[in-house]
């Protein structure tokens, strides 16, 4: 493709959104032979996106590699050398859409529906960073592209790949802990500058270095220049640095999706997993310094679940931040004893707690009076899950066998379970930035007592941006 070309190409997919690669037509991914190597690209090579790309190299050839920062594009091409490079996806698939078999995404999470559906709309396979998207309808359009073109998917919250968490997720299905009711998640999250450090946007504005490609980094997300954080003692390592890229994105409700949406794809896996959770009634949050352009300070948010599947409903709980100087943590007569940690989780049954110290699930032990003999109950407990036990690692290799055998359901956060998840999550933030308790009517995407939910639940995108 000329250059003259692919700008041609660019200015109309621009103005048609994503979809424009794909038309009308029906594009389904190749079933691969078990020994044919496949081709990958990487959007965002940068942070995780190094080892996300790296970890796909032993099971084939890295062929494209894309970043908005050139710093992070030029530092992985003397890893892949032979893989062209570029800045924007976009013109990636435009001259490089046939040589492509798979793709990973692991770019901030503003941007990671808009590349993922872009690359599944051309059969690509796709394993995308967690949380999975940036908006509950975005979580909702990944699972449903995912079946419609019949890929292979895998969000990369790596503990789902653990013996622990699978072990619990065997016990807790067998009925060990009796009924389960509450389910409590809390992280150490946030660790980056947001409410109530900052919460409007910072004042020096500033020309990006020249190797960030700023309207590209923006991608979806509404206009804004780029800025550092003010030079004072508060903001510590942050200080005279950006507000936004590379790292500092996750506060800001325009790119990120602040602690719940980076740690609970993680830390509530286990409890979602094992609790056969689908789409709640209800969710509720409390929440401090809530403001339109930062995340919050500390947020406590409350799902309700009907119940499914034998289990009786259930209430999943999540904390994070510092509430009134203190560490927001569960109750603490939960813990019997224990000092909590920085991030975990507990199930409370009916006769004892799991509790996983974990940010992954991939550790539990039993709490409560008859806690040894739930061990020697949970002992009796059959396999039912594959094994894999290979964490980041382990993801890669189940993606690949789901592309190989055609049977996306081989990788275990495949979009259909992760975009639920993901949804379920990001609720949680609706909640908190609403202040309402919200009714939620899960299979049509709809709140059915506050209007002014829709606005978080699908937000608008840049021209040329659109899903």
């Amino acid at each position: 493709m000329s250059r003259a070309t692919r700008r041609d190409f660019l200015k109309q997919s621009a103005l048609a959104g994503v979809g424009f690669w794909v038309g009308t037509s029906s594009v389904t991914a190749a079933v691969r032979s078990p020994n044919e190597k496949l081709n990958f690209a990487g959007i965002g090579v940068g942070g995780k996106g190094s080892s996300d790309i790296d970890q796909c190299a032993p099971f084939g050839n890295i062929v494209a590699i894309c970043d908005i920062d050139e710093n992070h594009l030029n530092a992985k091409a003397r890893r892949f050398p032979q893989a062209k490079k570029y800045t924007d996806f976009r013109e990636m698939f435009a001259e490089m859409g046939d040589r492509i078999d798979a793709v990973t995404v692991s770019t901030p999470d503003h941007t990671h529906a808009v590349a993922s559906i872009t690359a599944m709309k051309l059969g690509k396979h796709v394993y995308c960073q967690k949380p999975l998207t940036h908006s509950v309808y975005e979580a909702r359009q990944m699972r449903e592209v995912a079946r419609k073109y019949k890929v292979a998917t895998q969000m990369g919250n790596q503990g789902t790949t653990l013996t622990g968490l699978r072990r619990a997720v065997e016990v807790v299905q067998a009925g060990v802990l009796g009924p389960v009711r509450e389910a409590h998640v809390w992280t150490n999250r946030p660790i980056w500058p947001q409410a109530p450090l900052i919460t409007s946007r910072p004042k020096d504005v500033r020309t990006p270095p020249p190797h960030v490609h700023w309207n590209l980094f923006l991608g979806p997300a509404p206009e804004r220049p780029y800025a550092v954080f003010p030079n004072e003692a508060k903001f510590g390592r942050f200080r005279n640095r950006s507000a936004y890229h590379p790292f500092t994105w996750r506060g800001w409700w325009d790119f990120g999706t602040g602690a719940l949406g980076d740690m609970a794809c993680h830390t509530a896996n286990m409890a979602f997993m094992a609790l056969k959770l689908s789409y709640p009634t209800s969710v509720v949050a409390e929440a401090g310094d809530v403001n339109p352009e930062t995340c919050p300070s500390w947020a406590t948010v409350t799902w309700e679940f009907p119940a499914r599947d034998g289990m009786p409903p259930v209430k999943l709980y999540w904390y994070e931040g510092r509430r009134n100087g203190q560490k927001n943590l569960p109750p603490r007569k939960l813990f019997y004893g224990e000092n909590p940690p920085g991030s975990g989780s507990l199930l409370v049954g009916e006769k004892g707690v799991l509790y996983s110290p974990n940010d992954y699930g991939a550790a539990t032990r039993f709490l409560g009076p008859i806690a040894k003999e739930l061990e020697r109950a949970a002992a009796k407990v059959p396999e039912s899950l594959p094994r894999n036990n290979r964490g980041d690692g382990g993801m890669k290799e189940e993606w690949v066998k789901a592309i190989r055998s055609a049977n996306p359901q081989t990788a275990l956060s495949n979009f259909d379970y992760a975009g639920l998840l993901t949804e379920t999550v990001l609720l949680g933030n609706v909640a908190i930035r609403t202040g309402k308790k919200i009714d939620w009517d899960g299979p049509h995407l709809r709140p059915t007592n506050c209007p002014e939910a829709e606005k978080f639940i699908r937000t608008t995108y840049r021209e040329g941006w659109t899903l």
